[in-house]
């Protein structure tokens, strides 16, 4: 029956469709045999000739005999992209989760390409000429840069709450605000975290305001731990309360004295989850205060936690990492638990934590580490370079204009907190029309994808998180749209 919509015969159309053997004797096809493997051009013949049916079945045409070869290519050439691809951040959010969170140092980036280069001493002692521990490559810089008394990296934060509850708390109650039942990215949450560990979950006090009598009353011979978690990615305002740290470790120190305690094999432990985590004070730059580990550690002193976690791709500005650090004791245990193992880093992540970790020892933090440099950058700073931008952009006809704005912080570290900032702006109106979605969508579709944000119908730009490596393929990228 002829079809309706162009009056083609569909099985007149079926029977010009060649099959995957005469496609594949074409010279054309194989050269990309050659070029991308027989096994995936084969597979991507046979998918193209399924879209192609399925197309004819909906009333088009079949493809002429010289698109198919060119067809191929396309598909081949696209498909050839990694999946994992490097993108520019000009978002103004900082610590971009969905982009990676913290961009690595150059020192970073270095030490990683060393590892991956050949043999490394990741479990080698080169002194003792014996077998050594992957846990000993950061752990000396981690105890001086923080106080502890010991250190772990697992893979991320997340691993390392459930490691340091499933290896001290199991089978025991571990004390939280109401407050702090939290739910991170992904939708995971820390009462879920608490159950498949093996601890017991005990709240305490209300949703907005949590005394220290709260965790006093709430102790039992069942306790194992009292618990803060910092509220990284929101924010409670109002008619609000939280014990501090001080006061829970006061609460855990005179517990320890009771009678039934010094009986006990185990001592009451303070476990503080940092989630982000900072050993540099934000308020030097005009944010409000991030829990410092050096604070929650608390040296030398009983007024801090015995275990603290926090994580390497957010305020440190290193690898995704969870980092945990405190007292001697605990974490042997924690070292010498089975899922020590199953959370183990790789020598690229050591790395590249080394390397960032010298940074802070140096004294070179807001220089050498991206999302040190990109905080403590100047919105005169930031002007210059939005300027330099339109400037260049303007004198190839492309309207924009530089206003100001605001940079955010991201990555689940100082909620609603911003910096003040510049942006270079592209008005749809004045670029041929064309709607600022479809800008994104263009920008995004480069070799180089460029990801911005959209307000008031302007595509904008933030220079602040543009790394300098990548600012001429920013505007290269802008002047291929048009």
């Amino acid at each position: 029956m002829p079809n309706k919509t162009n009056g083609t015969d569909p099985q007149t159309e079926y029977r010009k469709l060649p099959s995957v053997d005469l496609l594949l004797q074409e010279p054309a096809i194989a050269v990309l045999s050659a070029e991308y493997g027989a096994t995936h051009v084969t597979s991507t013949l046979r998918t193209l000739l399924d879209e192609a049916r399925t197309a004819i079945a909906n009333g088009d045409s079949a493809p002429l005999p010289a698109a198919w070869a060119t067809g191929l290519e396309v598909r081949l050439s696209s498909a050839s992209h990694p999946l994992l691809r490097p993108v520019i951040n000009a978002s103004g959010v900082i610590i971009h989760t969905n982009l990676g969170r913290a961009p690595l140092s150059q020192a970073a980036r270095t030490a990683v390409q060393a590892a991956m280069f050949g043999y490394s001493n990741l479990e080698y002692n080169l002194d003792a000429g014996a077998r050594g521990s992957r846990y000993d490559h950061s752990r000396a810089l981690l105890r001086e840069l923080t106080g502890a008394e010991d250190a772990l990296v697992v893979n991320n934060c997340a691993s390392a709450v459930f490691l340091i509850l499933s290896a001290l708390c199991q089978q025991k109650e571990v004390l939280i605000s109401r407050s702090e039942l939290v739910e991170i990215g992904g939708g995971f949450r820390i009462p879920d975290v608490l159950r498949q560990s093996g601890a017991t979950l005990r709240e305490v006090g209300t949703t907005n305001r949590t005394h220290p009598r709260d965790f006093s009353a709430g102790l039992t011979e069942r306790s194992a731990a009292l618990m803060r978690v910092h509220s990284s990615n929101f924010k409670l305002i109002g008619f609000v309360t939280a014990p501090t740290l001080a006061e829970l470790a006061e609460i855990r120190n005179r517990a320890n004295q009771e009678p039934a305690r010094l009986d006990s094999a185990n001592d009451l432990l303070l476990i503080d989850d940092l989630g982000s985590g900072t050993l540099l004070d934000t308020r030097r730059f005009g944010l409000t205060a991030e829990p410092m580990v050096q604070e929650s550690i608390a040296a030398g002193t009983e007024h801090g936690a015995d275990v603290v976690a926090f994580s390497g791709d957010k305020l440190l500005g290193g690898p995704q990492a969870g980092i945990i650090v405190g007292k001697a004791g605990p974490l042997a245990t924690l070292r010498s638990h089975p899922l020590a193992r199953a959370l183990r880093v790789d020598k690229m992540t050591l790395a590249a934590l080394d390397a960032t970790l010298r940074s802070y020892q140096r004294g070179q933090a807001l220089d050498e580490i991206p999302v040190w440099r990109m905080i403590s950058a100047t919105p005169e700073s930031v002007r210059a370079i939005a300027v330099g931008w339109a400037q260049t952009l303007q004198a190839v006809g492309i309207a924009c204009e530089v206003r100001t704005g605001e940079s955010t912080i991201g990555g689940g570290s100082l909620p609603g907190e911003t910096l003040p900032t510049w942006l270079l702006a592209l008005s749809a109106e004045e670029n041929k029309n064309f709607s600022p979605d479809q800008l994104a969508a263009q920008l995004r579709a480069q070799s180089l994808p460029i990801i911005g944000r959209i307000h008031a119908n302007q595509l904008l730009f933030d220079p602040r998180t543009v790394l300098p490596e990548q600012a001429d393929a920013f505007v290269a990228g802008v002047k291929e749209l048009f």
